[in-house]
Parts: C-alpha cells; sequence; structure tokens
C-alpha cells in the first residue's frame, strides 16, 4: 500500500522533488521536496486508495478510536470522510483560536476521556501537531494517535512525538517516496543520494 499511495503522490504531483532548484517552506526552510496533499482530493482514485490506506491502518492500530479529528486544513477532508466511513463523530483543529465567536480551537462536539484519532496530510517536525492536539489534552482526551498521508520521518520529529509517548503512523513515508521515485524515474540515483542526506542531516 505505502509503494502504491507513494507512485500516486508523485504521478498527481501532490509531492515534488526538486534537489537541483530548492522550494521555500512558509517557514523559510529551503527543501529539495514540497508536498500538496490538498491535490489528492481532485482525483478520485487518488482519495480511494487514501481512504483505504486510512481505514486499514485504522483497524490495525487505532481502532479503539471514538471520535476522528482533522487537522486544519489538510486534515479536515480526510478525517471527515474516514469519520463518516466508521461511523463516527468528526471535529476539527485550529491551529490558533478563532479572533471572534467563541474563539474556538476545537470545532464540533468532543466529550473529555474521548479516544481521538488525529488525522494530519502531512507531518514535517511534527511541532504542528503536537500543538493541535493541546486543547483535546486540556479537556481531558485521550490521543489515540497521530495518522498522517505523508511524512517526511525526520529523526527529530519522530524523537519528539515518541517523546510525548503519542502513537504515529503514516500511510507514505520519505523513504519510501524517494526509492519509488528513483524506481519510477522521477529522480537519478545521484538526486537519491542527495535526498537521503539531507532528510539525515535536517535538524528541528
Amino acid at each position: 500500500m505505502e509503494k502504491k499511495i507513494a507512485k500516486l503522490l508523485l504521478q498527481i504531483n501532490a509531492i515534488k522533488l526538486e534537489p537541483e532548484k530548492l522550494f521555500t517552506w512558509a517557514s523559510g526552510i529551503k527543501s529539495p521536496i514540497y508536498c500538496d496533499n490538498r491535490l489528492t482530493l481532485s482525483y478520485p482514485k487518488v482519495r480511494d486508495c487514501i481512504q483505504k490506506g486510512l481505514l486499514e491502518i485504522h483497524q490495525n492500530y487505532f481502532k479503539h478510536s471514538d471520535v476522528i479529528a482533522g487537522v486544519a486544513t489538510g486534515g479536515i477532508p480526510h478525517g471527515s470522510i474516514l469519520a463518516n466511513n466508521l461511523n463516527l463523530p468528526f471535529i476539527y483543529l485550529r491551529d490558533t483560536a478563532k479572533k471572534h465567536g467563541r474563539k474556538n480551537r476545537i470545532e464540533g462536539e468532543v466529550k473529555p476521556k474521548s479516544n481521538v484519532l488525529v488525522i494530519e496530510d502531512l507531518v514535517s517536525t511534527g511541532k504542528s501537531s503536537l500543538n493541535a492536539i493541546e486543547p483535546l489534552l486540556e479537556i481531558g482526551c485521550n490521543i489515540t494517535g497521530i495518522l498522517s498521508i505523508f511524512t517526511y520521518n525526520f529523526p527529530d520529529a519522530l524523537n519528539i512525538i515518541k517523546q510525548k509517548g503519542i502513537n504515529f503512523k503514516s500511510l507514505c513515508t520519505y523513504e519510501e517516496l524517494i526509492k519509488t521515485a528513483t524506481e519510477e524515474g522521477f529522480i537519478s540515483k545521484e538526486e537519491l543520494l542527495f535526498l537521503e542526506k539531507w532528510n539525515k542531516d535536517f535538524k528541528i
């Protein structure tokens, strides 16, 4: 499943690899890879494959979850579809409180002690994911895990999430993506070596 999803993400340009022309993330970080998983929503076959993968991981690791939470904005649509397939309540999480109205960071109804599975489209440094779950922890919810479509698998990020005692899974990892990209001719073997080193050397 992971290899199939990696291939699909590359084919629809949801993930682009440019070792010789770095992208600039919103944080200012220079990166040879750019990910926009919102594009997956425009391709029914890709969207369906992702949902099958999410359902499979849910069944294998997170089936005791009783609420699905999508992280705004990328995690909202896939989280909502997953919750619908599982017939479970859905909420979504804002990175900051609204400036007006009830100033919510949690949209939707969730009760203390709920077992919440958090859906992300992408996990890079892990900081935004941990920030998103703070209001859930504050009201006494149990985070059963974080599940993403793609992760850069930065060692520092994985350690941060692990230290918080959170189970983290992803449909597709950076390692599988660049391996598949090489096999499918998206990048050369020399570019593969550069991408491996960039990921290994990345510091949060």
